[in-house]
């Protein structure tokens, strides 16, 4: 759950700070405001996009951190397999974009990739709207909805394990049955992959740590001299005792003689004392690291040569030169373990062959009874969510999961990781229109609503704690928005639902209201986040029935909605 999040410089935002509760949250105000923007700086917080065009112009960076409550146990294993620890159940994250285009993030104190953010995140938040997370237009995802619907997801891991294996066995035996002449050349690179990367002594994360000292000693020069002027701010020109220490120790001075003719100044001389010793300690601190920094041009140069040499690896190893050292040690293992496989003397060609025959039985046993569960599951779930899209305002919409079977020649080829459906939601908005895949859906506020639908009916299964609509409302008002309202406000009884809308009969459901407000201030164009509550929440929700918020009648509308929807 988002408890905190706290925005920089970010696009028209100067700066905020917001605090989210449980339950249902509405983001408000007037068009243009910039409510789109808050939810764009979530997206972005979680590993979405990052351009130099969000930083608030004439601003150097843009920052967001926020503060999660972790509940779900997937998202503290992937912390404990990346060796970050939770406070309290706790994390904070934190991203930067700057205006040279580079962006930075952290998963509490480490730094992480973004593909590490968005791995995490997924956890944590899923955003539906215009944004990168919108994970109905993946028909990959399609296949998750049904499963979990279905009840299927701890089978289908299963059947992952056993179709795994029989990928990997098939491989060996490819490996097998290549000729000698191949298999003599491939053991012959293998050897040299493994001895080159062995040769070079790699550790994890090696990379990563290389790179933040090389930073440190390029920059060295400036380093230097911002400490020395730290220190000579603290310690000033001995002769005239200008610094800060000096002036402080002065003030105390003069503090402890006032503070004895009136006891009232006891408790400032006090805070006062504690102060001084506390900014003493850390001039302290600043001299002794002065003291310890030492430019080792021997050390730049082993750096910057041992960085080379992971590039030079990387590029013939890993993914990419910018993918982790890791990959290259992954490589190394599985070249050691082809190249024992093919140099083996005791290689029983005929056992492994029957044990691939016994898997493929298995996968295919498995994959067969995954289809069917599936099919019994896919009308049900296709009748629950159109029940609640004729709710919505889409009372004419025909929704089908559609099944297909994978093709190929093999069994690993006919099913795949997953089984051998090929699954994909389809939707006729229209009445007369075919049923087409839901991905080409042209309007945000119809892909919300199914996905509302969705969510509605995944409640008990689905994983992910945040849950945040934008343009939910497009196109539609009187009891279809209400029933949005009420839709939303039943599903935030077991998510945290943030929600951006324009209509007071979605709103009055909330649990908390956020107002987005766009002022200008001097000569710069501000947006400002502001909880509104009692009154003024009343003169926020009769903005949004009436676009006035200071008529008795409006102002006796919005209280009454309140009263009847908001309890």
């Amino acid at each position: 759950m988002l408890e905190e999040l706290h925005i920089q410089n970010f696009a028209l935002i100067d700066s905020a700070h917001v605090e989210f509760g449980k339950g249902f949250s509405v983001l408000s105000g007037e068009t243009g405001a910039g409510k789109s923007i808050l939810i764009g700086s979530v997206a972005f917080l979680l590993g979405g996009k990052a351009g130099v065009e969000q930083i608030r112009t004439g601003c150097h960076e843009a920052q967001v951190s926020g503060t999660f409550l972790l509940k779900e146990k997937d998202a503290f294993s992937w912390l404990e397999e990346h060796g970050i620890e939770a406070e309290d159940n706790r994390i904070l994250l934190r991203r930067i974009i700057r205006d040279t285009g580079k962006s930075s993030a952290w998963i509490g104190g480490t730094p992480v990739t973004r593909a590490d953010l968005a791995s995490f995140a997924s956890f944590l938040v899923d955003i539906h709207g215009q944004h990168e997370q919108q994970s109905l237009m993946k028909v990959t995802e399609h296949r998750r909805y049904l499963d979990m619907y279905a009840g299927l997801t701890d089978e289908v891991n299963s059947f992952t394990e056993v179709y795994t294996r029989l990928v990997e066995k098939r491989r060996v035996l490819d490996s097998l049955n290549i000729n000698e002449a191949e298999r003599k050349n491939r053991i012959e690179m293998l050897n040299f992959a493994v001895s080159e990367i062995e040769d070079a002594k790699l550790k994890a994360q090696e990379d990563e740590e290389l790179m933040a000292e090389e930073s440190k000693l390029s920059s060295f020069e400036k380093l230097y001299g911002d400490i020395e002027e730290i220190t000579s701010l603290f310690e000033g020109d001995d002769s005239s005792g200008s610094g800060v220490i000096a002036l402080l120790k002065k003030l105390t001075n003069v503090s402890l003689r006032a503070s004895s003719m009136d006891k009232n100044l006891e408790e400032l001389d006090s805070r006062l004392q504690s102060s001084f010793y506390e900014i003493d300690d850390i001039a302290q601190e600043f001299r002794r690291y002065a003291s310890s920094l030492v430019f080792d041009p021997e050390r730049l140069s082993f750096v910057q040569e041992r960085l080379d040499l992971m590039y030079r690896l990387k590029k013939k190893y890993a993914s990419s030169v910018n993918a982790p050292v890791q990959e290259v040690l992954d490589y190394e293992k599985k070249a050691s373990e082809e190249l024992e496989t093919l140099t083996g003397a005791g290689n029983d060609k005929t056992a492994l062959e029957e044990e691939i025959a016994a898997l493929e039985k298995l996968v295919y046993t498995k994959a067969k009874a995954l289809s069917e569960k599936r099919k019994a599951s896919s009308e049900k779930m296709a009748g629950a969510v159109e029940e609640i899209l004729s709710k919505l305002g889409m009372k004419e919409t025909r929704f089908r999961v559609s099944l297909t079977e994978k093709e190929g020649t093999l069994v690993e080829q006919k099913c795949g990781p997953y089984g051998m459906d090929n699954i994909e939601f389809l939707i006729s908005a229209n009445p007369g229109s075919p049923l087409l895949p839901l991905a080409r859906i042209a309007s945000g506020g119809e892909l919300s609503r199914v996905m509302l639908a969705l969510k509605t009916i995944l409640s008990a299964a689905d994983t992910v704690d945040t849950l945040v609509f934008d343009e939910i409302d497009t196109g539609i008002g009187g009891e279809v928005a209400v029933a949005v309202g009420s839709h939303m406000k039943a599903l935030a009884g077991k998510k945290q639902i943030l929600c951006i809308t324009h209509l007071a009969s979605i709103a009055v459901y909330a649990d908390n209201q956020i107002k987005i407000q766009k002022g200008v201030e001097g000569s710069s164009t501000q947006t400002s986040v502001f909880p509104v509550t009692g009154t003024e929440r009343v003169k926020e929700i009769a903005r949004m029935l009436s676009g006035d918020a200071e008529s008795e009648e409006s102002l006796e509308h919005a209280q009454a909605m309140l009263e009847k929807f908001g309890g």
